[in-house]
């Protein structure tokens, strides 16, 4: 009997074939690996406590801010000057914070006039070596507030003060000064 060779099309067709054999065994172990990737990474970052997004309700109450400095405590004094017909005052006059920790004052303003007035709040810190450290991460003096006619307001200021403060420094006094913007007092060009 004599054997037949395949012709270039049939052993093209062959090495084809093996060729998408090998392809799809890669195709499936890959996505194995991938499948395979979800609970080793969970258990890694289990093992190590990284990638700690949303912590287990038991955990919770044991989340602490590594950056707050127990340490020592910073004596913030607020004042309150106003340029205009305001009621302008801290709602505390000092509050007690360790550097690092998230504190929130409010100020309190009443427009006492009977037409809609734009202010703005411009903050001075003292010593002036604090300004640098004194952080505020909300504050009504980072825009115009507007009072329509006798109207109040309650503004929060949310702040920590920088850890890198110098421990000399015990008392800060956090100062703004509130007036209007354009309007009666404004004159004429």
């Amino acid at each position: 009997m004599t054997q037949q060779h395949p012709g270039p099309a049939g052993r093209k067709n062959a090495l084809n074939k093996q060729m998408l054999g090998k392809l799809l065994v890669v195709a499936v172990m890959m996505f194995g690996f991938g499948y395979a990737l979800v609970p080793v990474y969970r258990m890694i970052c289990d093992l190590t406590g990284i990638n700690l997004l949303t912590p287990k309700d038991s955990m919770v109450g044991d989340i602490k801010n590594t950056q707050v400095d127990k340490s020592r405590t910073i004596t913030v004094e607020f004042d309150a000057n106003a340029h205009g017909p305001w009621r302008f005052r801290p709602t505390v006059a000092s509050v007690q914070v360790h550097p690092g920790e998230m504190a929130q004052v409010v100020y309190e303003v009443v427009n006492t006039q009977s037409r809609s007035m734009d202010a703005q709040a411009i903050p001075s810190y003292a010593p002036q070596q604090a300004t640098a450290h004194f952080k505020k991460m909300e504050c009504f003096c980072f825009k115009q507030q507007t009072l329509g006619p006798n109207e109040a307001k309650q503004m929060p200021v949310v702040f920590y003060i920088d850890p890198a403060l110098p421990r000399d420094v015990k008392t800060i006094t956090l100062s703004y000064t509130f007036f209007e913007v354009g309007g009666a007092g404004k004159k004429a060009s």
